[in-house]
C-alpha cells in the first residue's frame, strides 16, 4: 500500500513540476513540464512542430483554427490521412489570423498556449492575454515569420524547452545554422555583385501587377541569400504593389515568385507536397505567359526565373528557399549547393512524413 501511496505522490509532484521561459517577447512565462493539452494559434505551426516533435507531431494538440486546411490542401491531406486523429482536434478560429474564440479556447482546458506572431497585431492580442491570464492558462509567444533571421533559433529553443523535447530540437538547430552559415559565409567572402531582383507574391492569383514584399520574411531571405530586392524601401509596410511601370523601369536580373496551388487551381502556380516536377514546371511557365508586364522582362525572356513554395515563409523549411535562391541568383558560387539533398536529409532526420512533393522549381525561356 505504501509503495502505491508513494507512487501516487511521485505522479502528482510530476504533474505539478513546471518551469519559467522566456518567450520571443521577452515574457517570463512559467509552464508546465511536458504539457499534454497544447492549443495553437496558428494551424500551420505543423511545419515547425515537424522538426522538432517526435512521431505525431500534433498528438498534444487539443485546438486549433482552420487556416491549414484553408491555405494548404495539401499538407493537410498528407498529415490527415497519417494521422487521422488530427481531423477531430476542435476548431478554435477560422482561416484569418487572430481571430481565435477565447471561450472555446478555455473550455478545452489548455495546459498551454502558443501564439505566433503577425506582421499585423490582431486587435485581440492584449484581450487575448488578459483572459488567458485570468484563466491561469500559460502563453508562449513564437516568431519564425516576421523576423526569420533574428527569430527562429530562438523560437525553436522556446518550443524545445516548452514541449520537452530539447535534444532532437538541438539537433535541428545545429542543421538549420550549419546550411544558413554556409551561403552567409560564402557570400561574406566572395562578395559578389548582388543582382537586382522582382519578386512576386502568389503570382497568377491576382490579376494586375505586382504584390510583393519590401522587408521581412521573404524579403530579408531573399537579401540574404545575395539578392537586391527592387522593391526595398518602396513601402512602409512588409507587403506592397510595385506598379508596372516600376517593375519595367527597374530592369531586374532575376524574377522570383511564390505560390502553392493544387491540382484544384490548374490555372495557378502549383507547388507543394502533391505536385509532381513537371507540373510545377509547366504551372510556372504557364503563369509567366499569363502576366503581359512580367512576361516582357528581359529575365524572364532569358530564363533567370525562380518559384518557391509561399509557406516557406511561415517556418524554418525557409533554409530550402534561401538555399534555392542562392543557387538561382549565384550559380558558380554555389555550383555544389544541392537544397534537394537537404530536403532529403531533413527527411531521413527530422520529419514524420517524407516529403517527396516540389517545392521549387525554374521556368523556361519565353
Amino acid at each position: 500500500m505504501k509503495k502505491w501511496l508513494i507512487l501516487l505522490l511521485l505522479l502528482a509532484c510530476a504533474t505539478l513540476q513546471a518551469k519559467t521561459l522566456t518567450d520571443i517577447l521577452q515574457r517570463k512565462v512559467t509552464v508546465p513540464d511536458n504539457p499534454q493539452r497544447v492549443v495553437l494559434g496558428e494551424g500551420r505551426l505543423l511545419y515547425t512542430l515537424a522538426l522538432v516533435e517526435n512521431g505525431n507531431p500534433l498528438r498534444h494538440v487539443v485546438g486549433w483554427p482552420g487556416d491549414l486546411p484553408h491555405y494548404d490542401r495539401q499538407t493537410w491531406a498528407r498529415y490527415s490521412t497519417a494521422f487521422p486523429a488530427m481531423k477531430k482536434i476542435p476548431l478554435i478560429g477560422g482561416a484569418n489570423p487572430g481571430q481565435l474564440s477565447m471561450e472555446k479556447t478555455i473550455a478545452l482546458r489548455p495546459d498551454l498556449v502558443i501564439l505566433p506572431l503577425y506582421a499585423k497585431k490582431p486587435a485581440v492580442q492584449d484581450d487575448m492575454l488578459t483572459q488567458l491570464g485570468a484563466a491561469g492558462i500559460p502563453v508562449i509567444y513564437v516568431d519564425t515569420r516576421i523576423d526569420p533571421l533574428k527569430n527562429t533559433v530562438p523560437s525553436l529553443k522556446i518550443l524545445g524547452e516548452a514541449l520537452g523535447d530539447p535534444q532532437k530540437t538541438q539537433r535541428f538547430i545545429a542543421f538549420y545554422q550549419r546550411h544558413m552559415a554556409l551561403i552567409q559565409d560564402r557570400l561574406r567572402q566572395a562578395a559578389p555583385v548582388r543582382p537586382r531582383v522582382m519578386l512576386q507574391l502568389h503570382i497568377g492569383r491576382r490579376e494586375g501587377c505586382c504584390t510583393t514584399v519590401g522587408h521581412g520574411n521573404l524579403a530579408d531571405l531573399l537579401t540574404y541569400a545575395g539578392g537586391d530586392n527592387i522593391a526595398a524601401g518602396r513601402f512602409s509596410g512588409v507587403f506592397g504593389q510595385l506598379s508596372a511601370e516600376a517593375v519595367l523601369a527597374a530592369r531586374p536580373d532575376f524574377f522570383l515568385a511564390t505560390g502553392l496551388g493544387d491540382a484544384q487551381q490548374p490555372h495557378r502556380l502549383q507547388l507543394g507536397p502533391l505536385v509532381d516536377s513537371a507540373t510545377a514546371q509547366q504551372s510556372f511557365s504557364h503563369a509567366l505567359a499569363g502576366q503581359p508586364v512580367i512576361s516582357q522582362l528581359a529575365a524572364v525572356r532569358q530564363g533567370k526565373t525562380l518559384a518557391i513554395w509561399h509557406n516557406f515563409y511561415l517556418s524554418p523549411w525557409h533554409l530550402l528557399a534561401v538555399e534555392a535562391m542562392a543557387k538561382t541568383l549565384h550559380p558558380q558560387l554555389f555550383h555544389d549547393l544541392d537544397p534537394a539533398n537537404t530536403l532529403r536529409e531533413m527527411n531521413e532526420a527530422f520529419l514524420p512524413l517524407p516529403e517527396t512533393g516540389t517545392y521549387w522549381t525554374a521556368g523556361g525561356k519565353s
